[in-house]
């Protein structure tokens, strides 16, 4: 079983997501990242048309996100976007 880590998704409109997740993966500006626990820190730009999916109990959560960041420390992975919608 894969190992959870701490997930915060934020806009300017609030908070989309807090929680625990086992993988995240988004659209940077740079192509696609994923990123598991224990991944070392890092921040990337999010790609204007991208795309977020967060994965928690084997289930894969869907949504369009566009442009601010990804940065990730020990603490707190955290999304803040300039847009962020979930799929249905």
């Amino acid at each position: 079983m894969a190992k959870e880590f701490k997930l915060q998704i934020v806009t300017p409109e609030g908070l989309y997501y807090d929680g625990m997740c086992t993988e995240v993966s988004v659209k940077s500006t740079e192509g696609g990242v994923s990123i598991l626990s224990g991944h070392i820190p890092y921040v990337t730009t999010l790609a204007v048309d991208g795309w977020c999916r967060v994965t928690q109990d084997g289930k894969v959560r869907s949504a369009r996100c566009s442009g601010g960041m990804l940065t990730v420390t020990r603490e707190v992975t955290r999304v803040v976007a300039t847009a962020f919608q979930w799929e249905e």
